[in-house]
């Protein structure tokens, strides 16, 4: 079973920010991405986190995805609970929903942060180097 673990940062809101993603097989790491992606707001950049995590999925031919994130506000749009207001969102989440069409199987599922701390310190490693 693969879980795919997104984050993203901002210092700032909006501020400099990155994403971290944390790719596992059945609890071992098996791929990562950390990145900065220039000026944007926390929301923005936990999005990205998910649209650069689920595109590295979709690169290794894996057709089943169970997603972790610690957005709340992210995971209940995504999932249609809550309704996308914010013009850049809108963006970002249909870009989202786009690419997880593309997967047999997607589920994406809120976790407490505590339980996120890799994807959480792939993000910060990119805004720190």
């Amino acid at each position: 079973m693969y879980k795919l673990f997104v984050d993203g940062a901002s210092r700032g809101n909006p501020g400099p920010a990155s994403i971290g993603a944390s790719l596992c097989h059945d609890g071992k790491e098996v791929k990562t991405v950390s990145v900065t992606i220039g000026e944007a707001t926390n929301n923005e950049a936990e999005y990205m986190a998910l649209i650069l995590g689920l595109q590295c999925v979709i690169e290794t031919k894996i057709d089943e995805i169970t997603v972790c994130a610690d957005s709340q506000l992210m995971v209940r749009q995504m999932t249609g609970e809550y309704r996308v207001k914010d013009e850049k969102l809108k963006r970002l989440h249909k870009k989202a929903k786009s690419l997880a069409d593309a997967f047999v199987r997607f589920s994406i599922h809120h976790i407490p942060r505590e339980q996120n701390k890799r994807a959480d310190e792939l993000a910060n490693q990119a805004l720190d180097a």
